[in-house]
């Protein structure tokens, strides 16, 4: 059985990977800075406020300690009003002031962050649809909607809360320990001679609770997917009797989870109690200390209570600096995997519709000269090897062959989704180089085996072959297609929701929707990759009669497993290996009694 990972309501979330913050990193990312460039004003405003909101911050320590010293009837501070009131009023207006800046920074760094964002998102998803099929022949697409999602949702974070929050703490810590000083160096000193002793200790602490807290999420995703499997395979578990052996596995599974989460208890509870000791014997230090200075004069009750007060302030920012730190670590990784993206050569279709119109007309005429093609994921594997074979305007030209001869890859590069390394394929003579690929999508239409709607309407589903179709296009279409008696019949018509790709309806009722779809697009060259191979038999009844209709004056490729609905085709085009091995007609290929159509037309008329 397959160990895959998967969450579960249990498992905890797993975490975006981090990247080093160095000059490299940053220069990968430097691209995005671009998308800041049409806010830059609000962006700048937004840094001004944000460092104003902490200035503001930082002034209530020392004023709430004057006041304490100017109710003790001492003033510490000549630039400080000596008056009880007089400090409050000020109090009240710095606050007011604070609140005024905190409200259009926030509301800045947001707007800047989400139009911003919107613009990343925007241009990641129209590069995303404009790149060649190799691109996601080598991803996966939960892979890449997580690009879309979670790792713009973490640049999204950065943006309007880690960034700003960095820089908020960044001015406190400095100003707070500038003020530290300030008001004592003699407790500033003790202070920090147990900083370098906290920071060690936290940084070891820390990296062995993170490596335990990754084996134990590592564990417990191991133990869910015993779960995954069994319960997949449930009918093969019951029918050898392993139950016991199944809920053992699952048990060991469990103790070993059990066993590195106490582990990594330990630890933090090591962690916890050396941070509390050190925080707390800090607080008790200090006080201690100071209590001696104000006993000798050399500092007043006020100037202690300011000290104290600026020291939280530093310590906390101290605390945040860890998490703000491993959030842009993520935000960097993040926006390293978008522009990978960005940065992929897309074809060359626009994303402004009418940029894509056609401009050279096509006939028909489709022809394979000597064309070796291997896919670039693999290389090593040639698919195709000199293929060579042609069809007039209007052909109804067969492709067959056992399973990987090559059939399927030849509607690929009729639709240019790849290129061939060797050979040409043209179009009415002329090379496809020659074509723009709008000109080539827009004549040339698929009706493939597994057809995928999309989970709107049938009316939406059926128009996707003629954007801007009008009802009476459709309809026609759709009756053409075989679809239309169908449809009507259901409650809502052709507005019926088809569920997602297309589940609510049945194979041959997706077929003729693709096939409506494809009249309504009124190819030139029609592309049938085995249409009708799953389909019962009054379905492909239905199904072929539309596709007899569908296939009318224009050239048609079918690929098909089964030879009995190809005997009509104008010529037959035998593969084996990715090479031609035979060509004619269905009569004159069943003459060649050495020949691979023979035998394969044996093996089905006989079955």
């Amino acid at each position: 059985m397959a160990r895959n990972r998967f969450n579960s309501g249990t498992a905890p979330e797993q975490e975006l990977p981090k990247a080093k913050i160095n000059k490299e990193s940053l220069q990968r990312i430097s691209g995005l800075v671009n998308y800041l460039k049409p806010y830059k004003w609000k962006f700048i405003i937004g840094l001004i406020f944000l460092f104003l909101s902490s200035l503001t911050g930082l002034a209530f320590p020392i004023l709430l300690g004057a006041m304490i010293d100017a109710a003790q009837g001492n003033q510490k501070y000549s630039f400080i009003p000596a008056s009880i009131n007089l400090i409050g009023i000020v109090a009240f207006v710095i606050l007011f002031l604070q609140s005024f800046v905190s409200f259009f920074r926030i509301k800045l760094f947001v707007e800047v962050a989400e139009k911003s964002l919107a613009d990343i998102r925007r241009d990641t998803y129209f590069k995303l649809i404009t790149l060649p099929m190799d691109f996601f022949s080598n991803r996966r697409v939960g892979e890449l909607n997580s690009r879309l999602s979670s790792d713009l949702s973490q640049i999204q974070d950065t943006l309007t809360t880690t960034l700003a929050e960095m820089l908020r703490q960044i001015v406190i810590l400095i100003g707070g320990v500038a003020f530290l000083f300030f008001i004592s160096v003699k407790l500033t000193v003790l202070n920090l001679s147990i900083l370098p002793v906290l920071v060690v200790v936290a940084i070891f602490l820390g990296k062995l609770i993170r490596k335990v807290s990754r084996q134990a999420q590592d564990k417990l995703a191991e133990s869910n997917t015993v779960v995954e499997e069994t319960l997949q395979g449930i009918s093969s578990v019951k029918a050898f009797v392993n139950e016991a052996y199944e809920a053992n596995r699952y048990n060991l599974s469990l103790r070993e989870v059990v066993k590195i989460a106490l582990r990594g208890a330990t630890y933090r509870g090591g962690f916890a109690s050396f941070i509390i000791f050190c925080l707390f014997g800090t607080i008790v230090g200090v006080i201690w200390y100071g209590s001696i200075l104000v006993s000798q004069g050399e500092l007043y009750v006020g100037s202690m209570t300011t000290y104290i007060l600026y020291a939280m302030f530093v310590g906390a920012a101290m605390g945040t600096f860890p998490e703000l730190y491993a959030n842009v670590q993520k935000a960097i990784g993040a926006s390293e995997r978008v522009m990978e993206i960005l940065n992929e050569k897309n074809e060359a279709i626009s994303i402004v519709a009418s940029e894509n119109q056609t401009k050279k007309i096509i006939t028909g005429e489709l022809a394979f000269k000597d064309v070796v093609f291997a896919y670039p994921s693999r290389k090593e594997i040639t698919v195709l090897k000199g293929l060579s074979f042609e069809a007039r305007a209007g052909e109804k030209v067969a492709i067959v062959g056992p399973s990987g001869a090559g059939k399927s890859t030849i509607a690929s590069l009729i639709l240019r989704f790849y290129e061939a390394q060797e050979g040409e394929l043209l179009f009415d003579g002329k090379p496809a180089g020659e074509y723009a690929l709008t000109d080539i999508r827009n004549q040339v239409a698929i009706v493939p085996q597994d057809v995928i709607l999309f989970g709107g309407t049938i009316k939406e589903n059926i128009g996707y072959g003629k954007i801007g179709a009008s009802d009476e296009e459709i309809i026609a279409a759709a009756e053409k297609a075989n679809a239309h008696n169908f449809v009507t019949a259901l409650p809502e018509g052709y507005d019926t929701l088809v569920g997602e790709r297309g589940i609510k309806l049945s194979g041959g009722q997706r077929q003729r929707i693709a096939i409506a779809r494809a009249l309504l697009k009124d190819p030139a060259i029609l592309i049938l990759d085995e249409a009708t191979s799953s389909l019962d038999s009054e379905s492909e009844r239905l199904v072929q009669e539309a596709l007899e209709i569908l296939m009318r004056d224009r050239t048609s490729i079918i690929i098909a497993h089964r030879l009995s609905t190809i005997r009509e085709a104008d010529k037959i085009v035998v593969l084996e290996k990715g090479m031609v091995i035979e060509s004619g007609t269905h009569d004159e290929l069943l003459k060649n009694e050495e020949g691979l159509y023979r035998y394969l037309s044996q093996l089905q008329f006989e079955a």
